[in-house]
């Protein structure tokens, strides 16, 4: 028995003609529709957390250090157990390190929604302490997550497939990422924390049982005999040695690194726009509109014929709206602003994702991936805490112009110094 929702006309099987050019391959098999459903699930469940965690941090504490210290909470954990997840994807069943995961950051948000619960006096003292501790934890899930998740989608679909259902992984993460901030805001102004946290935890009950039907895949073969420190370090030798997937994941890591406005997102909707919790999910929610338009063109429209032009354009184009961000005391034209920001951003994640998914062998997907995590997925962190401590040190509006411009600045100097990534083409 298994869950399959959307069922399509041509339905899935590996024998199905997907040959010719179809904006809806990767969906015609049902294993993956399950699975990017129960991705858009943990999409929403994480925005939502994400929004309602910052807000009630800043809300205790009104130090904008300690929205940066939330990203560093998580990162901390996510970086220290990456090069080990990518090991043990690699090895071992990729779907029950997908579950384990997912199973993992369930139990976190119910130590959230504990804790956020007035009754229950063991926190009332140290509530903030606790909600960092929860985070870090969770910190530890998402570490496995990322390369398990990553590696998983490719044995999902037929190799030549794979272009087009990370398209559809992006959009899906995208519109997850513009629903739960929305849905995430509206709820903590409305019906409040605790109410929030029950629904995101069902949030995370249902991928786990979108995800459980799907079949067991086979344990790629690693070739060789290797030592633990080989197979750990080996996705870095194979990154280092591949300057263009080096350069690809490189551009995105400062681009988010300094580019981690959203982070500071509490402080713009409560003192500088005046627009409460269900402003900030708005504002949270707005890049991924951005994204989410452009990731569905690209499914019809692929960016990557030109990939290395388009990565760099698209990159430089972020960078003009964090700064423009940053200056605008309009929410409108925030909102719009960081609208246009996502949609550059869904270009960048695109190309980087689909470079390194057809350059990367199926034995090495998941410390290949881990490795890109700990350049990029964990960037969003420490880049949250670059921002935070920027603001403490410069003022909210100058820290998120000094990003931006750090951003113009490093894309700049790749475009100059690498012709090989201005004429990649896939």
């Amino acid at each position: 028995m298994h869950i399959n929702f959307f069922k399509l006309s041509t339905e899935d099987s590996s024998k199905d003609n997907i040959s010719k050019p179809d904006p809806y391959a990767a969906l015609r098999f049902w294993e993956f529709r399950n699975f990017t459903i129960a991705r858009l699930c943990i999409t929403i469940a994480s925005q939502i957390q994400a929004v309602i965690v910052g807000w009630q941090i800043y809300e205790i504490t009104k130090d904008p250090l300690s929205l940066g210290l939330i990203g560093l909470a998580e990162a901390i954990p996510s970086i220290s157990v990456l090069l080990f997840a990518g090991h043990i994807t690699d090895t071992n069943d990729r779907k029950k390190i997908v579950l384990s995961s997912v199973f993992l950051m369930t139990f976190c948000s119910i130590l959230l929604l504990i804790i956020s619960t007035d009754s229950v006096s063991l926190f009332s003292s140290n509530k903030v302490i606790a909600m960092y501790s929860a985070i870090f934890l969770s910190g530890i899930g998402r570490g496995f997550s990322s390369p398990s998740f990553f590696a998983f989608v490719s044995q999902l679909v037929p190799k030549e497939t794979l272009p087009n259902a990370i398209t559809w992984n992006t959009t899906t993460w995208q519109t997850g990422a513009v629903t739960g901030p929305a849905i995430g805001g509206l709820l903590y102004g409305f019906i409040g924390p605790v109410n929030t946290y029950i629904t995101i935890v069902i949030f995370w009950i249902i991928s786990i049982f979108l995800i459980s039907p799907i079949k067991n895949k086979p344990i790629p073969e690693i070739l060789g005999i290797q030592s633990l420190k080989e197979r750990l370090t080996v996705g870095l030798k194979f990154v280092f040695e591949r300057k263009i997937i080096l350069g690809a994941i490189s551009l995105d890591l400062f681009a988010v690194l300094f580019g981690g406005a959203v982070a500071l997102l509490p402080i713009f909707a409560g003192e500088i726009l005046f627009v409460g919790p269900q402003g900030l999910g708005a504002l949270r929610a707005a890049p991924s509109i951005g994204a989410v338009i452009m990731a569905i063109y690209m499914t019809r429209h692929p960016f990557t014929r030109n990939a290395g032009r388009n990565l760099l354009i698209s990159i430089f184009g972020f960078g003009i709206c964090i700064i423009i961000f940053g200056l605008s005391k309009n929410f409108f034209l925030s909102l719009c602003i960081l609208a246009l920001s996502g949609g550059f951003d869904s270009v960048s994640v695109v190309i980087r994702a689909t470079i390194i998914q057809l350059m990367t062998p199926d034995n090495m997907k998941g410390r290949v991936s881990a490795v890109n995590s700990i350049f990029i997925g964990s960037s969003n962190e420490i880049g949250a805490f670059e921002s935070g401590v920027v603001a403490k040190l410069l003022g909210t509006v100058p820290a998120v112009i000094f990003g931006g411009t750090m951003t113009l600045l490093i894309v700049s100097v790749v475009t100059i110094i690498s012709p090989r990534m201005r004429k990649l083409k896939l």
